[in-house]
């Protein structure tokens, strides 16, 4: 069957808007079996990576971390993300200001797909940001953003909230957005999403907007970290998916070395390891900081994240 997609141009850029995913099938699993001993490169890795999911979603003893970066709530991959802390897959999320920003503009506005050699001058004029190949117009942005943020820091305000964690922030956004979102779910199942770089976007932005005029009012990172450190020192057992990498991934593998390491450890990434990144570095590295157990469960999966999610969730829901 032949695509509708058309090439875009000046006059159809916003024709084909971002849908999330919405996977019920169990038909994929037969195929990503089939890669435990297919002999191949990164299908190994992927069959691997799903199998220490599994074992470690089922494991009653186990605190469950989530680590993503904030691109990927843009795309449709966002469902899927809702899905799994739908179904209470994991006990914390750690991730960047960026999916805050996503989310809460997707909950009532639309993204669009576009291309990844666009004319970027010509999207400027036509006010239409653009990530990767995801169209963001505007007014599909900012002012959602701010609107929302502004009434949701309003009420903590009221509520007599003077120095607050960053998942008090996204509790309080949650409540507010509907069940397309990540973040409802998190609020919904009681399952914090921490952000240690709250400044690094839109809702950050939002905050300081709110600030300077609530000079009394502040975010205190470090009631995260104490948020943290109990999830961690009164785990019997700990696992992390690593969706991407930077400050989120970071965070994760950090607060972790104070437990002796994770016990099970899945990373998805599209970056080199021989340029010293943690982006790039595959999990196993984090064994020599003692932030992976030695005798963990642990792979590292070569790949863009979008492309293998719905793949790797598909077989999840086996």
């Amino acid at each position: 069957m032949k695509s509708k997609r058309t090439k875009k141009t000046g006059k159809n850029i916003l024709s084909d808007s971002v849908r999330d995913y919405k996977i019920e099938s169990n038909s994929i699993s037969l195929l990503i079996d089939g890669m435990a001993n297919s002999g191949g490169f990164e299908s190994k890795n992927l069959w691997d990576g799903i199998d220490i999911i599994r074992t470690m979603t089922k494991d009653r003893n186990c605190t469950k971390f989530l680590s993503f970066v904030g691109s990927i709530i843009s795309t449709g991959a966002r469902g899927i993300i809702k899905d799994m802390l739908k179904r209470k897959m994991f006990d914390c999320v750690i991730t960047t200001c960026g999916a805050l920003d996503h989310d809460i503009a997707r909950t009532s506005k639309k993204y669009y797909s576009g291309d990844l050699r666009m004319d970027d001058g010509m999207l400027y004029r036509k006010n239409i940001h653009r990530l990767g190949n995801v169209l963001v117009p505007q007014n599909n942005y900012g002012p959602v953003i701010e609107n929302k943020m502004q009434a949701c820091l309003d009420n903590l305000y009221k509520q007599g909230h003077r120095s607050i964690s960053t998942f008090d922030i996204t509790k309080s956004i949650g409540e507010t957005l509907d069940d397309t979102s990540f973040l409802y779910w998190a609020y919904k199942n009681d399952i914090p999403v921490i952000v240690p770089g709250i400044v690094d976007g839109a809702v950050g932005s939002q905050i300081w907007f709110f600030y300077q005029k609530h000079k009394d009012f502040s975010v205190n990172i470090l009631l995260d970290e104490t948020r943290l450190s109990d999830l961690v020192y009164e785990a019997s057992k700990t696992g992390a998916f690593i969706i991407g990498g930077g400050i989120s991934k970071h965070h994760t593998l950090w607060w972790n070395q104070f437990r002796g390491g994770l016990d099970y450890a899945v990373s998805i990434t599209t970056a080199s390891e021989w340029d010293g990144s943690l982006s790039g570095a595959l999990v196993a590295e984090a064994i020599s900081w003692g932030k992976v157990k030695g005798k963990a469960r642990q792979t590292t999966i070569h790949g863009e994240a979008t492309t293998l999610l719905p793949f790797m969730y598909a077989a999840l829901l086996k």
